[in-house]
């Protein structure tokens, strides 16, 4: 049985999400600020009526931050808990990879909780995140008071 994913690309690293967590990738819009939310939280955005907090993919992956540009893209995806929106330099595409080319995140990357597995392909690998990882209980939290707050 195959695996469907959407893949996207954060400076040249490859990465993925579930296809079933992922709502929409759409262009970059207005970001308007969210006082008081955590600092992966870059802000709002009002997607088809449902405001929807932005996450800063960059600073949850520590690669250097840049201005946003045009080009850039937001994938709508679901937790369990809210939808969100992600910003990222580019969606590559929907792809299907067996389960024997998936390697669990926890045995190549001990203690990255957001990685649940890799894909291992001769040009490269893709990480795949878990979005129900992504934000910590603290900031899962600090994001619960910040949008009750408007």
């Amino acid at each position: 049985m195959n695996n469907q994913f959407i893949v996207f690309c954060l400076m040249s690293q490859r990465y993925a999400l579930d296809l079933s967590t992922v709502e929409k990738a759409v262009r970059i819009v207005e970001i308007s600020p969210l006082p008081q939310a955590p600092e992966i939280v870059l802000g709002i955005i009002n997607f088809h009526g449902h405001i929807v907090p932005v996450i800063n993919m960059r600073r949850r992956f520590r690669l250097p931050e840049r201005e946003l540009l045009l080009s850039d893209q937001l994938i709508i995806a679901h937790t369990s808990r809210r939808m969100v929106g992600l910003v990222v330099d580019e969606v590559i595409a929907a792809a299907e990879y067996p389960g024997e080319v998936i390697a669990s995140g926890a045995h190549i990357l001990p203690g990255m909780d957001h990685v649940a597995g890799v894909v291992k392909l001769q040009d490269g690998l893709i990480l795949i995140n878990d979005l129900d990882k992504f934000l910590s209980i603290e900031e899962e939290a600090s994001l619960e008071q910040a949008m009750e707050a408007i």
